[in-house]
């Protein structure tokens, strides 16, 4: 069908639109011919778009928003036919240890020890299956407590124990919660064992290799094994993986910041996972970009909501280009068999449910405007283009097609997401569609599509420049007080039964043991809270030394650092110690030595400290009294609060007070 017939079919259902994009000269535009068709069968099930919360504590800050805010952050990400839609939730199975942006807790910190109320992870499983039953739930342990790997950094060693540890999690989330996880990292006698016939199992969840070449020697764990899934594949499988006939997902994507060209890279990967790899599922990490915007990965969520004190959140231009895939697909579905390229650069997928229902999402994304963050992107090139579809099979009846588009106007700034157009008449099995660059369409018969209105969020605002929290809180949502985001080691509200006084309810560090972690944890315990961009501050915390003689702990400001980096970071950090002595340093690892002394302090007695920074001079109280004054601070210039341990420690803290500017 000519560009002439298209425009005329737009024409009469009353619609102003037309068939080429802005400035471009439709008969200089390079043309090409694509057939879908049906009839000769079927190619690979799709399994559905999904999103990480996790690997780490990349929704922390999400629990503490208050309603309704909340709620429309959770509808945005889950609510069928209103937002990102999505299909798959992917959670970390809580392991104590630094997992990229924070560690979250276990529901096991100790071997004898069983809590499955820890953390925010089961409460968003249940936001999610709330708003979509039909959600896919998978948990993957990014670190593990010190005691699955017996002394070792490794948890695999004792095979039994960490197999226990994770049916623990499954088994606790059924009981506690009644959510059925459906996908898992795990031995299938295991899981079979403990009657979870139903939870299926992808492997490695890393890379390709070596699990695929395994699986094609060893039929017992072929048998097993349900999905091969990896981790930024670059839209590349290898052909052992081919081979096993398994479904093949990419298991952990994206990883990009959230504004325009994170979402070019969204809306590259998702065609071309399936059109270069045979990828029916990708998984982006991270689902909500929930945590300090300082800390790794900053904003590299589908969505950003880092402000549960002001309540502001925005709906990121990836949420629409995961739309323009999950509005109008349901797992279940299958790709049809095409090549998926398109002559001019750019891609395309069709699904259809078999029901004659047939979606198309067609993606022109260019080389330097859809780079993720990993793998490196070879070059290519997308120019214009005129697409012709022939609809035969099943699909040559389709008389209309529903049309929802975006453009990302890198250059002209006129970007414009998930916006519905005038349907398109398909003529005689036939139409045509003028491609620019840079844009996505879906051209669907499903009519359900909606680009939610809701009401603006409230406008930014800092973190509040005095902010209180006495942790007085008898039963709390949340084993976490509210926007302390931990770096090293877990930090709950704890009830000190054996306290008569002021200090029942407190805040305390649990974690006695180094995790088992990949990442470079550090060797001291600390919670990060507050502005990254405060320079003057004081801070105020009362603290309870609990381990004897060695024990200490310590407030600090101007932290510059954590995540991954979190053995790096500086800071003007007070510690008090158990053996009657104190020091001031530059850094978390103790080694710059500002100042020191005796204090006077012991455990099991409560102190209130105080840390006072004032431009470049430094100066600390005990129990409001001066300890030690005119320290120089020349570096780092800003950073947030925070509080620790000298090691993995209990210790405990109560009436936290920061004025800062």
């Amino acid at each position: 069908m000519g560009s002439a017939a298209l425009l005329w079919g737009w024409l009469l259902l009353g619609c102003s639109c037309g068939p080429g994009p802005p400035g471009i000269d439709a008969a200089a535009l390079l043309t090409a011919t694509y057939v879908l068709d049906d009839a000769g069968g079927l190619g690979r099930t799709f399994d559905g778009i999904g999103a990480v919360s996790g690997g780490g504590a990349t929704s922390r800050l999400l629990v503490n928003y208050q309603e309704p805010y909340r709620s429309q952050i959770l509808d945005y990400l889950f609510k069928p036919n209103f937002g990102a839609s999505l299909h798959i939730l992917k959670v970390e199975i809580g392991g104590d240890g630094q997992s990229t942006d924070g560690t979250e807790p276990s529901h096991m910190h100790y071997e004898n020890d069983e809590n499955y109320f820890r953390g925010y992870e089961w409460w968003l499983m249940k936001e999610a299956k709330k708003r979509n039953p039909k959600i896919k739930l998978i948990g993957l342990p990014w670190t593990f407590p010190a005691w699955v790997g017996k002394g070792e950094n490794w948890p695999y060693d004792y095979p039994d124990v960490t197999a226990y540890y994770v049916v623990s999690w499954i088994l606790g989330a059924k009981q506690y919660h009644d959510l059925d996880i459906d996908y898992v990292g795990l031995l299938r006698y295991t899981l079979d064992k403990h009657g979870l016939q139903q939870v299926r199992i992808i492997a490695s969840d890393r890379l390709w290799e070596p699990i695929s070449f395994v699986l094609l020697l060893d039929s017992e764990l072929h048998g097993v094994v349900d999905v091969i899934g990896a981790h930024y594949p670059g839209t590349k499988t290898v052909p052992n993986a081919i081979l096993t006939k398994k479904k093949l997902w990419s298991s952990e994507d994206y990883s990009t910041f959230n504004d325009e060209g994170g979402a070019g890279c969204w809306a590259r990967i998702l065609n071309q996972n399936y059109v270069n790899g045979n990828m029916t599922s990708t998984i982006a990490w991270n689902l909500v970009a929930s945590y300090y915007e300082e800390l790794p990965f900053g904003r590299c969520g589908l969505m950003t909501a880092q402000e549960p004190w002001s309540g502001h959140y925005k709906v990121e231009a990836p949420i629409w280009i995961t739309a323009h895939t999950t509005q109008f697909t349901q797992p279940g579905w299958s790709y049809l068999q095409v090549d998926g390229h398109l002559e001019g650069g750019g891609s395309f997928v069709a699904l259809t449910d078999g029901l004659g229902n047939l979606t198309i999402i067609i993606e022109t994304m260019t080389h330097n405007h859809s780079q993720c963050i990993r793998p490196p992107l070879p070059q290519f090139d997308v120019k214009p283009q005129r697409a012709t579809f022939y609809l035969k099979g099943s699909f040559y009846m389709v008389e209309t097609l529903q049309v929802w588009h975006s453009r990302l106007g890198f250059e002209s700034g006129n970007t414009s997401l998930f916006q519905q157009l005038c349907p398109v008449k398909v003529w005689k099995g036939s139409f045509s569609l003028d491609l620019n660059v840079d844009e996505v369409y879906t051209l669907t018969t499903l009519k359900t599509g909606q680009k939610c209105g809701c009401p603006k969020p409230p406008p930014p605002h800092p973190f509040p420049s005095n902010y209180k929290d006495d942790f007085n809180i008898r039963n709390p949502p949340f084993s976490e007080a509210p926007n302390f985001a931990d770096q090293t080691g877990v930090f709950e509200y704890f009830i000190n039964a054996s306290d008569p006084g002021d200090h029942v309810f407190t805040l305390r560090q649990v974690v006695v043991q180094r995790p088992i972690t990949w990442a470079s944890d550090a060797d001291q315990t600390i919670s990060v809270i507050g502005n990254f961009q405060w320079v003057n501050m004081t801070v105020t915390c009362d603290i309870y030394i609990e381990k004897q003689r060695d024990g200490g702990v310590f407030i600090a400001g101007r932290v510059d650092n954590g995540g991954i980096y979190v053995r790096r970071t500086k800071g003007v950090f007070f510690w008090v110690f158990a053996d009657g002595t104190y020091r001031v340093t530059g850094d978390l690892a103790g080694e710059e030595i500002l100042m020191k002394g005796l204090s006077g302090v012991r455990d099991n007695v409560w102190h209130t400290l105080t840390l006072n920074i004032q431009g470049t001079s430094a100066s600390g109280l005990l129990n409001g009294y001066p300890l030690w004054e005119n320290v120089t601070v020349s570096e780092p210039s800003n950073g947030w609060a925070a509080m620790g341990t000298r090691s993995f420690e209990f210790a405990q803290f109560d009436n936290f007070h920061v004025e800062a500017s």
